[in-house]
């Protein structure tokens, strides 16, 4: 019961991690890093499916492995954080909104700025 249960919210997390790459202010890596974790648990399969899929596999490894990331990832984070962000900003017309939208960019970059970067010596084993 308790695997079955992992295995559905580890799907449930997947799928939202998919809406995030499309959606604005709905990230992808944390839910893709749930999904790993619940994986893990329930399902090797799966687990293993998601650790080697061409796109989502790298950076759960890196996070799994240094618990850091890449130079590039973060670089397109940051970018992708920007563009989202600066279209949420332009289309919204509340101030209120507004200064919430501007708070949550301040902690979503301090917080990326502080995560360990990935030197490509340091993932070599």
């Amino acid at each position: 019961m308790k695997s079955w249960l992992l295995f559905c919210l580890g799907w449930l997390s997947f799928v939202t991690g998919l809406l995030g790459l499309v959606l604005p202010l709905l990230p992808c890596t944390p839910f893709m890093l749930l999904a790993a974790a619940l994986f893990a648990r329930s399902s090797p399969r799966f687990h293993h499916w998601l650790l080697h899929h061409p796109w989502f596999g790298p950076p759960i490894r890196d996070w799994q492995d240094h618990r850091g990331i890449r130079r590039d990832a973060r670089r397109r984070a940051i970018i992708f954080i920007l563009i989202s962000f600066s279209v949420s900003l332009a289309i919204t017309p509340m101030i209120w909104v507004r200064g919430l939208l501007l708070a949550i960019l301040v902690i979503l970059l301090g917080w990326l700025m502080r995560l360990p970067v990935l030197e490509p010596v340091a993932m070599k084993k």
